[in-house]
């Protein structure tokens, strides 16, 4: 994956009762906020590795990333 490619990310979730927030503002920025929860942790795993998926009981995020764009924090 070049660097510098727009990152692209997909929430499913199984219940609009596991989204927390959603806020989009009429100021002059642009933020979006998007809150919820997967819930518990069943798997996280590289598809094709392009596109990290963590499963959560309540729903799935998906972002494209590559695994050795990850970097293993010193605990």
């Amino acid at each position: 994956m070049k660097k510098g490619i727009e990152r692209l990310f997909s929430v499913e979730l199984k219940s609009k009762a596991h989204l927390k927030n959603v806020t989009m503002t009429n100021s002059s920025h642009e933020m979006v906020l998007v809150e919820g929860s997967i819930g518990k942790l069943l798997s996280a795993e590289f598809v094709e590795n392009v596109v990290l998926v963590a499963t959560g009981d309540k729903g799935i995020l998906r972002i494209n990333l590559c695994p050795f764009e990850i970097k293993q924090k010193a605990w």
